[in-house]
This record gives C-alpha cells, structure tokens and sequence, in this order.
C-alpha cells in the first residue's frame, strides 16, 4: 500500500498523464468523425458509445497504456533514482508490482475520462437514447474495460521494464496486439480466448445480438492467463535494476613524428 500511495504522488508531476487524457479523447472524436459518413447507419447513444469502445479496444487504449505504465517504470531509471530506491531496501520486484497496481488503477481513471467525453460528445450530437440506465450501463462498460484491457496488456508491459528503454518497444507490441483484436473479432471461438477481444466478452459487448456468442468462462481463463503471465514475469524478475548497456568510446591513436 506504501509503494502503490507513493506512485500517486509521483503521478503529480507526470506530465504524460495527459496525454493519455488526449488518447482517450482521440478515441471520441474519430468515432464522432465516422458518424459523418452517410452510410444509412442509426446512430444512437448506446451505438456511439460501442463504438468508442470498440476504437478503444482496437487501436487507442493497449498502446496508450502501455506507454503510460512503461514511462512510470521507465522514469525511476532515467531519473537516476532507481539506485537509491534499491537501498531501502526495496526489492525491484515489490518495485514493479506496486507500479501495475497503480496502473490498474489508472485505468479505470481513463475509463471514466472516456465516459464522461463520450456522453459529452454525444449530447453535442444529439443522438438518442441517453437515458440514466444508458448511462448507468455504459460507464459500467466501458470503465470495466479499460481495466480489463490493461490486464491483457500487464505481460507485455512486465517484460518491456525488464528491458533499457524497453517502454517504446512495448508500446508498438500492444499497438500491434490490441490491433489483432480486430481479426480475433472474426471468430468468435478465438475471441473469448484472445485477451483482447476477451475484455469484451467480460462487459457483455453487443450481448444483444443473436450473432454474438460469448462465453464467460473462456473470457475469464483468458483473463486469469494474463494474470498468471505477469505474475511470472514479476516473480522472475531480478532484485536489481536492469543493466545499462554503456557504449564504448572509441580509442585515438595519436600519430606518431612529425
């Protein structure tokens, strides 16, 4: 709880938790953008706000938080304040899982930033259908998921700390992996397995469609998978930072005579 506390204080002065306040108004505003293609869609509140959901899943929320999670754990090397850390003594493993703890709870934070843009941008529009079960129902949704996908994203984000600089590597991986959400989407047997997709199985995305077969425990032991992944990656990790690759200089040769 002391390690977790003390990540809050530290995201004070984290200048790109606002960025991830912009990621999650991206998401809105190119949903809002696709309402303008006269394509004979209905758009209601309830289709807007699965919309947002499904950019989210796809392209905007596994590489913003990744980038996110990885710049926290990054900074303590870059800051150079990693090695007095170390001599507390804290282990850098109770390190790193303090730091995903805070995370997960980031996550619900953009969770709700993305409800509240997301209603927002709807009453602009006017689109129908914003009841208070709506709502209700839809900050329950797409707050849970943003949760949800930060648990499928943990491995990814456990294995780029154990790397120099590892953050901006991870973040290309999550991209390419929340990405493939959209070809899991086609199967629906891969999709209750697949992470990703999984996330929406939990929150019971487009539940209402004959079309769309979750299945619950499939989604879960999707879930549990990735917990276990972290769990190793963490557990494994050594007490100590990771190894700075320092670069050899080149040697002069002075020349000789004149």
């Amino acid at each position: 709880m002391s390690m977790i506390k003390t990540e809050f204080w530290k995201l004070k002065r984290y200048h790109i938790i606002w960025a991830g306040v912009l990621l999650m108004l991206l998401s809105v505003l190119l949903t809002l953008f696709s309402t303008t293609a006269l394509d004979g869609t209905v758009w209601t509140f309830s289709f807007f706000a699965e919309q947002v959901m499904k950019n989210n899943i796809t392209t905007i929320f596994p590489m913003c938080i990744t980038l996110i999670a990885g710049y926290i754990i990054n900074r303590e090397e870059t800051d150079d304040t990693l090695k007095s850390i170390l001599t507390i003594p804290v282990s850098f493993r109770v390190l790193l899982c303090g730091k995903l703890i805070a995370c997960a709870l980031l996550s619900l934070l953009f969770g709700v930033t993305s409800v509240a843009f997301t209603v927002a941008a709807s009453w602009l529009a006017g689109f129908p259908g914003a009841s208070l079960p709506s709502v209700v129902q839809i900050t329950a949704q797409i707050t849970l998921n943003c949760l949800f996908l930060y648990i499928a994203v943990m491995p990814v984000i456990a294995i780029a700390a154990r790397i120099q600089n590892g953050h901006l590597i991870g973040t290309v991986v999550a991209f390419v992996y929340g990405y493939g959400g959209m070809f899991a989407a086609g199967n629906m047997a891969l999709a209750n397995l697949y992470p990703v997709t999984a996330s929406m199985g939990l929150i019971g995305y487009r539940s209402y469609d004959v079309s769309v077969h979750w299945n619950l425990l499939h989604c879960i032991f999707s879930m549990l998978a990735a917990l276990l992944i972290t769990s190793i990656i963490v557990l494994t990790a050594k007490n100590s930072a990771p190894k700075k690759t320092v670069k050899k200089g080149k040697k002069i040769i002075a020349k000789k005579g004149w």
